[in-house]
């Protein structure tokens, strides 16, 4: 099966029309204001309602009260989400209540677990996406760390993630780390993590980079000693890979996924908001990451 043709981003916005004419997509409106800390621009976002999903979520509840089943979104996916295949282990659907414009799910055909380990096939599915969308990938590899659907899948947006933005919010805080082949500390983190740039030829196949990538991601989880009770956040630009271990999902009632350290948090109303402003970003990334 081949992988993406030059035709993606089309099928991606082709697809994300046809969707919100059918309401398969249903977008969480937000707005959002920039909170500066030691110079980073964090994004914070605020919803204006969240009833869609939360109805969703009750009737999932619900379904599996009365089977005792969980209910994977993915199995079957919603035809109307569908943008392409991508190799014969994975596919891409739109993010269905995206808050995130262009928001994509990189999903395992048959089911796997999402804490298992990211494999190659995994990798070869993201860095096929990646070639195409200069974006962010990232995985949430369990509760801890954000995951909310038990069903392996990892994450792509683009790195403008709101039209203030050119990219990645928290890059000035990467850009202090040397330019260098090995794995480096952020200086303004102070929560267990592992960075390192990347050297990657993207005129390679996906199944070449994802083979380097690999290593890298296997550097990465040794340098935070991960085993198998490790909840982490995996980040993953054209040039750079970020790994957080996670002590906790939330920070009060705000949840952390790994977009909040791409730089981009999350919250329910102005109260939450307030929390953020008075305890600061990476005071809050440092509480619900494991402690250095």
């Amino acid at each position: 099966m081949s992988l993406l043709s030059d035709h993606f981003w089309q099928l991606v916005e082709s697809t994300t029309d046809n969707a919100l004419k059918s309401q398969a997509l249903q977008p969480i409106p937000t707005e959002y204001e920039i909170v500066e800390c030691q110079g980073i621009p964090f994004l914070v976002r605020i919803l204006k309602t969240l009833i869609k999903k939360e109805e969703a979520k009750e009737k999932q509840a619900k379904q599996k009260e009365k089977t005792g089943e969980e209910f994977d979104p993915f199995l079957p996916y919603e035809e109307d989400l569908f943008v392409s295949d991508i190799s014969q282990t994975h596919l891409c659907l739109l993010n269905k209540y995206n808050v995130v414009e262009n928001h994509l799910l990189i999903v395992t055909r048959e089911f796997e677990e999402q804490e298992d380990l990211i494999n190659h096939a995994d990798l070869t599915a993201l860095c096929a996406c990646l070639k195409q969308v200069d974006g962010l990938g990232f995985y949430n590899s369990a509760k801890d760390a954000g995951a909310s659907v038990r069903h392996k899948h990892l994450q792509l947006v683009p790195s403008s993630l709101a039209p203030d933005f050119s990219e990645v919010p928290i890059t000035p805080a990467l850009k202090m780390v040397e330019f260098s082949p090995g794995i480096h500390p952020v200086p303004l983190f102070r929560f267990l993590h592992s960075f390192s740039w990347l050297n990657l030829d993207w005129t390679s196949s996906p199944e070449s980079i994802a083979e380097e990538v690999l290593k890298s991601y296997q550097r990465l989880l040794e340098a935070i000693n991960y085993d198998s009770q490790t909840a982490y956040n995996f980040l993953m630009t054209r040039q750079w890979m970020l790994i957080v271990s996670r002590r906790q999902e939330r920070f009060e009632s705000i949840g952390i996924n790994s977009l909040g350290f791409a730089g981009a948090l999350l919250v329910k109303n102005k109260e939450e908001l307030q929390l953020v402003k008075e305890q600061t970003p990476l005071q809050i990334l440092e509480t619900v990451g494991k402690e250095l």
